[in-house]
């Protein structure tokens, strides 16, 4: 990796992890040039605007989740154990988060509303691959005959979704209340 893609993979990493925790629009050019200890044309350089920079900021933010979620799948054959790893890969983020500031997709679905468009889509995108992935386990455990076959894939990935999210958003305010290994240890029984 040459110098000039090291310095803009350290920009995207402290970029991802100021806009998870401060959000898109209270990350100012100044935020970012103290975070980087770069100046606006060292920045620039890599990055033609701050648009650009908080999309490419929240696909490296994706992309360390979905690295955190590949190992902790790793060697997880069964589909209730693949489950669980998820969760588990889930109840890790308030001692060792993917990236600082919780989930990136729920920060950005909530600021990027309607305020920014690119980054509400690479939002939905996101979160349609998460559900996918999930759907994708349940669908194989059926086939397996590892989950009942009643089970409604589609349902379960929103629950499950609607479930770590909010857990992970009640972990940011409630830190010694562990709601993920609740859920974790109820729902998966499904």
């Amino acid at each position: 990796m040459s110098k000039g893609e090291q310095t803009k993979e350290r920009i995207l990493q402290q970029a991802a992890e100021l806009f998870n925790q401060q959000g898109y629009a209270g990350s100012s050019m100044s935020d970012i040039m103290r975070v980087t200890g770069l100046k606006k044309g060292g920045i620039y350089n890599h990055f033609q605007s701050k648009d650009e920079l908080a999309l490419q900021a929240f696909d490296y933010a994706i992309a360390c989740v979905q690295e955190h979620y590949k190992i902790a799948l790793q060697g997880k054959r069964h589909a209730i154990e693949r489950l669980q790893a998820i969760v588990n890969a889930f109840r890790s983020y308030a001692e060792n988060p993917p990236i600082k500031g919780g989930c990136p997709i729920l920060n950005t679905a909530i600021e990027s509303d309607d305020a920014h468009p690119a980054l509400r889509h690479r939002a939905q995108q996101a979160m349609d691959s998460w559900r996918a992935m999930i759907c994708r386990i349940i669908e194989i455990g059926i086939k397996k005959g590892e989950v009942h076959p009643d089970v409604n894939p589609d349902e379960v990935a929103t629950i499950a979704i609607a479930t770590i999210e909010g857990a992970v958003m009640m972990i940011d305010i409630l830190p010694r209340i562990e709601f993920v290994g609740f859920w974790g240890q109820t729902a998966i029984a499904v």
